[in-house]
C-alpha cells in the first residue's frame, strides 16, 4: 500500500480467532498470498457467507484482489491497529 506503508515499515496486528465478524470496509490488513507473501491491503467489501474479503490497493496499478482475486478468511493474518515507518 505503497505510499501509506514501505518495505521495512512495522505493523501492529490484532489477530483473535472471531476477527472476521469484527471486520468492514476500509479497514487494512495484513494476509498470506502463496505466490507474493504477506500483503497489507485495505478491505473494499466482505462477503461473510463464503468468508472473504476483497482488497484494493493505494493506487490503480496495485497488486489487489483485481488479479489477485477475494481473499479467503484463513489467509488473513490480522487487521493492522498501528503502523510504525521505517525511518
Amino acid at each position: 500500500m505503497s505510499p501509506d506503508f514501505k518495505e521495512g515499515d512495522f505493523v501492529l496486528l490484532l489477530r483473535v480467532p472471531f476477527l472476521f465478524r469484527f471486520l468492514k470496509p476500509g479497514n487494512v490488513i495484513a494476509f498470506e498470498h502463496g505466490l507474493y507473501g504477506v500483503l497489507i491491503k485495505r478491505i473494499r467489501s466482505l462477503d461473510p457467507i463464503a468468508q472473504e474479503v476483497v482488497v484494493e490497493g493505494a493506487h490503480a496499478n496495485s497488486l489487489d484482489s483485481r488479479r489477485l482475486g477475494p481473499i479467503r478468511r484463513r489467509a488473513i493474518r490480522g487487521k493492522v491497529i498501528a503502523h510504525i515507518a521505517k525511518t
